[in-house]
């Protein structure tokens, strides 16, 4: 068993305000929903398991784009919203910062027993997956964030984050039990977290060899350790942040990035965007629903920059510039109509993502736009205040006078 990624991230503190957790906690969910109908619960945790998605799926929510807070947000924001309807969407968030880290095993016997699996064999797992991070690898850092994420398959998901107090840096650690070949039913290169490890379903007939293959690791956990150590020179699939807090033009594909813009402030390419989602948005909304509908049905390679998904909205700290709330809103209310259209069978709003995701890539490809990277940025800002645009800042100023 092999983790599929690892990513590295400087360190930030303070707390996600409510206005945001609220709404990062429907945006998550209302995602999740998304690729779930449209592609099956493993692939879910394969996106879950790449570091440069996970990064991307933090960003278009309105974290900070770089920080190691988008880790404990985005899994707090799932547990919180994938909680109420965990049976019904058959995915299970254990564990989490801190003291729920710690309540990890609790939580795992007790899906266990719902769900018919070997509990004892998750918690092994759950305790080894932390030892081989915590304890065999000697790079410095210490864990503080476990969550464990169990499918109605008894596949799993492991996203883990350590500190390092001397460099000031986060790393966060994926691991995934399944090799799950590709995000979408088409054959895709260039997968950023090489995805490894055997495929464990404890409630199919034939499950038993997955069952003792974590047997095994669990009862010996040295083996597993020094087969861990070994392979840590071959670099998993890494992402590597960098210490500025703004984003810049070199953190961005702009021409990933001219192609959204395009088809969301171009009178005729917006036209037809607008008839493939059904429905007449304004711009702005347009551009936050393109970049959602990357994160749900986009390829692999295509989240190498995951600084462009904060161009939905923006950042709790104002970078790149601040969250639009009503853009936001809006996102978010387009996106629950389409889920519970689908729900009773009518799935024309939601396969519109799956529309604009593929215009978009056609524009790119065939009319290769470039985004004036210090336009578009200026343009966000000048009209930030006519969207509600928020920050953390905004409190703590108002408090002051």
């Amino acid at each position: 068993m092999r983790r599929s990624g690892i990513a590295d991230l400087p360190l930030h503190g303070g707390r996600v305000p409510e206005w945001l957790a609220d709404r990062m906690t429907r945006l998550g969910t209302g995602i999740t929903e998304a690729i779930v109908h449209h592609y099956g619960r493993s692939a879910f945790l394969s996106r879950l398991s790449d570091p440069c998605w996970f990064q991307a799926f933090g960003a278009v929510m309105g974290m900070d784009w770089h920080s190691s807070g988008i880790t404990t947000s985005v899994m707090g924001a799932l547990k919180r919203g994938l909680a109420p309807r965990a049976h019904e969407l058959g995915i299970f968030v254990c564990g989490g910062r801190g003291r729920h880290s710690r309540n990890t095993p609790q939580e795992l016997l007790a899906v266990a027993e719902r769900r018919g699996f070997d509990g004892q064999a998750l918690v092994r797992t759950s305790r080894l997956t932390a030892r081989v991070d915590n304890n065999a690898i000697a790079d410095g850092f210490q864990i503080y964030l476990h969550s464990f994420v169990v499918t109605a398959e008894g596949e799993w998901a492991v996203v883990q984050q350590g500190l390092n107090d001397a460099s000031g840096t986060a790393r966060r650690y994926h691991w995934h039990s399944a090799t799950v070949r590709d995000f979408t039913a088409e054959p895709h290169t260039g997968i950023v977290g090489a995805h490894q490890g055997e495929i464990l379903n404890l409630v199919d007939a034939q499950a038993g060899p997955a069952q003792d293959a974590i047997l095994t690791m669990a009862r010996d956990p040295e083996r597993t350790i020094a087969e861990a150590r070994r392979i840590h020179g071959v670099k998993p699939g890494q992402l590597q942040m960098p210490f500025h807090h703004d984003v810049r033009e070199e953190n961005v594909d702009t021409r990933r990035l001219g192609a959204v813009l395009a088809v969301a402030h171009d009178r005729d390419l917006k036209n037809f965007a607008d008839v493939l989602l059904l429905e007449s948005l304004g711009p702005r909304t347009l551009q936050s629903l393109a970049l959602v509908a990357e994160v749900v049905h986009g390829a692999p390679a295509r989240f190498s920059d995951p600084a462009r998904f904060s161009f939905a909205h923006g950042g709790k700290d104002g970078h790149p510039f601040p969250v639009p709330l009503r853009v936001y809103d809006e996102t978010l209310d387009v996106l629950r109509t389409a889920l519970n259209r689908a729900a009773v069978g009518d799935t024309e709003k939601l396969d519109g993502f799956k529309r604009l995701d593929r215009f978009v890539r056609s524009v790119e490809k065939n009319l290769q736009p470039q985004a004036d990277f210090t336009a578009a940025l200026e343009h966000e800002r000048r009209i930030s205040p006519s969207l509600g645009g928020r920050t953390v800042m905004d409190a703590r100023r108002h408090r002051r006078s």
